[in-house]
C-alpha cells in the first residue's frame, strides 16, 4: 500500500508540523506501507496549462505521478483568505478529472482561528468528492492555538491524527474488499 502525503502551500510551518506529526504516528502503526510526504514548499510545480500530467516533466510530473500511484492520500492545507491556497488547488488542476477513484483521502485544516472550520467542507472536500476520492467524513483541523514553540500542544489533536491514520486505513482495506468482490463477479 503506498501512502502519500500532501503538504499544500509553500509559505508557513504549521500544516508541515501538524503533517510531520501524522506522518511519525503512521510509520510507527504502518511500517509495511511505503510511505511519501511531498512538501509543495521543496518543489518546483508549474501550473496547471491543460497537458496530460504524464506531459510535465521535473517535479511537477513527479509530485503527480506520486499522487496517482497513492493508495491513500493525506492532505494537509493552510487556510489563506478563507480559501485553501492556489498551490494546492494547481495539483489539483494538473490531474485528470477522476484521478482519486479508489483512493482515500483524510483531510488535516491548520487555520488562525476556529472560524475557518467549514473551508474542508465547502472547498475541499467537494473537489476530492470530484475527482472520485472516498473520503475519510471527519479531518483533523488545527487552529493557532494548538501551536506554541513550532510543536503542537494540545493532546486532542494528537489523538485526532491517530484516529485520521486508523479511518484512513480501515476505509482503504474496506474499498479494496468491496473492488475485489466486484472484480470477482466477472466470469472472465
Amino acid at each position: 500500500m503506498k501512502i502519500v502525503g500532501i503538504s499544500g502551500s509553500i509559505v508557513g510551518s504549521k500544516t508541515k508540523t501538524a503533517l510531520s506529526l501524522l506522518w511519525e504516528e503512521m510509520v510507527k502503526a504502518y511500517p509495511d506501507a511505503e510511505h511519501v510526504l511531498l512538501d509543495l514548499a521543496e518543489y518546483e510545480v508549474q501550473f496547471s496549462d491543460g497537458r496530460n500530467y504524464l506531459d510535465y516533466p521535473g517535479d511537477t510530473g513527479y509530485v503527480t505521478e506520486q499522487i496517482m500511484q497513492a493508495d491513500i492520500l493525506f492532505i494537509g492545507t493552510p487556510i489563506f483568505q478563507a480559501s485553501i491556497p492556489g498551490t494546492l488547488k494547481n495539483v489539483f488542476d494538473l490531474l485528470p478529472t477522476q484521478a482519486l477513484r479508489d483512493k482515500v483521502a483524510g483531510i488535516i485544516v491548520t487555520a488562525g482561528s476556529a472560524k475557518h472550520f467549514l473551508v474542508a467542507e465547502q472547498q475541499l472536500k467537494p473537489i476530492l468528492s470530484y475527482m472520485k476520492a472516498h473520503l475519510v467524513p471527519t479531518y483533523v483541523f488545527v487552529e493557532e492555538k494548538d501551536f506554541m514553540n513550532g510543536k503542537i500542544i494540545n493532546d486532542d489533536v494528537h489523538l485526532r491524527l491517530q484516529r485520521l491514520i486508523e479511518d484512513a486505513f480501515d476505509l482503504a482495506e474496506a474499498q479494496a474488499g468491496i473492488r475485489a468482490k466486484k472484480e470477482a463477479a466477472y466470469d472472465f
